[in-house]
């Protein structure tokens, strides 16, 4: 297709420079058209642009022709419009405030914008790593000093805390094992039953439950609820600027917010886990006696001699460090909040998916911290 506009400059060596346009001057032909006027360096006593061949112009026309006549002009020679229609005039004069800068779409290849995502998730992820670490520190710092009496307990907020985590959660905590032992109860049942070994379900709800799935079904159900709880209300509070009135008035925010929730998080969390695994038992018991025909004296009687006290005991090890890490992982997501109130919900988020795979990393530190030792 044929150019509608054209630009023809001057012999170089002409002591005043001239340059004229024709045709229609739009944003369709905008980077072409900046190119065309950009061509020539000033030089020489003084610059005509004649316009008389203009038949058609957009605001984007009058930024190239406005450009031009301010690049020439601040180069120390002197710019001025000739045969210029009217409206033409109007327009280009109405934009006088700052040259043209187009804007080129930068051809980078696919594979070098792939890696410097990489390289920006990398180097966001490592700054976040850091600042946790910093804030994990300060926190154990004050928490020592409160163990120590060396710093205010505050009672009141962890018993405040303490309800909101555990007392209020026992309700979908229950819920949830129960069903989560009346489905391994039945799939463990059909599978064993091919091997005419329905005896053994109750090994694997009674293994699988007090050491891992009790535990951390718990835990994954605490974050949801309680970790985002605590990202939500402390970010809240740094949009309000209510920590930096806890500093002015001279209380640590770490002794204040975070060492009454992690406190309560932990302790609550190890009772949560031991009630939401005699939740999943009780599911699985009656499971055992509705479908195998195993009457509640024999099935406590065969938990017993098939769960070993180390698979409890490591399952109620886990729970408070559990605990510790969700209450941590959403008061510093809390702590992050910057901005304005879509800050508050991507923390939140953030603090949930965080604790999770955290969780699940320590709990799989753990199997093979306890397997090391000859507990499996």
């Amino acid at each position: 297709m044929d150019k509608l506009w054209d630009v023809i400059w001057s012999p170089p060596d002409a002591a005043d420079a001239r340059v004229a346009l024709s045709g229609r001057l739009t944003l369709d032909a905008i980077v072409e058209l900046d190119d065309a006027l950009t061509a020539r360096k000033p030089a020489g006593t003084g610059l005509a642009v004649d316009l008389n061949g203009v038949t058609g112009i957009d605001t984007a026309g009058a930024w190239a022709i406005n450009g031009l006549v301010q690049r020439w002009t601040e180069a120390g020679v002197p710019a001025r419009l000739e045969g210029a229609a009217p409206d033409v005039a109007q327009l280009v004069g109405a934009l006088t405030v700052r040259p043209l800068r187009v804007l080129r779409r930068d051809h980078t290849s696919p594979f070098i914008a792939w890696l410097d995502r990489i390289g920006r998730a990398v180097a966001g992820q490592g700054a976040n790593i850091t600042s946790f670490v910093g804030f994990l520190g300060q926190v154990l710092v004050v928490l020592g000093l409160t163990l120590i009496g060396r710093r205010r307990l505050r009672v009141h907020a962890v018993i405040h805390q303490a309800e909101a985590v555990g007392v209020s959660a026992l309700g979908i905590v229950g819920l949830l094992l129960f069903l989560v032992g009346l489905v391994v109860a039945q799939q463990g049942a059909v599978q064993l039953r091919q091997f005419g070994a329905e005896i053994f379900t109750v090994n694997l709800i009674g293994r699988s439950t007090t050491r891992e799935l009790g535990i951390l079904l718990t835990a994954i159900m605490v974050a949801g609820r309680s970790g985002s709880a605590f990202a939500a209300q402390i970010g809240s509070m740094k949009l309000n600027q209510e920590i930096d009135a806890l500093r002015t008035i001279g209380l640590d925010p770490i002794e204040v917010l975070v060492i009454p929730r992690v406190i309560a998080c932990s302790l609550m969390l190890l009772g949560l886990a031991f009630y939401g695994v005699i939740c999943a038992l009780i599911a699985g018991g009656l499971f055992a006696w509705a479908e195998l025909d195993l009457p509640p004296g024999a099935y406590v009687q065969r938990l017993q001699e098939v769960t070993l006290m180390s698979d409890f005991v490591i399952g109620m090890v886990k729970a408070p460090v559990f605990g510790f890490i969700i209450a941590l992982m959403g008061c510093f997501h809390g702590f992050n909040v910057t901005g304005n109130a879509e800050s508050v919900g991507s923390s939140t988020t953030q603090a949930v998916v965080e604790s999770i795979f955290v969780v699940i990393v320590f709990d799989a530190l753990f199997a093979f911290f306890f397997s090391f030792l000859g507990y499996n």
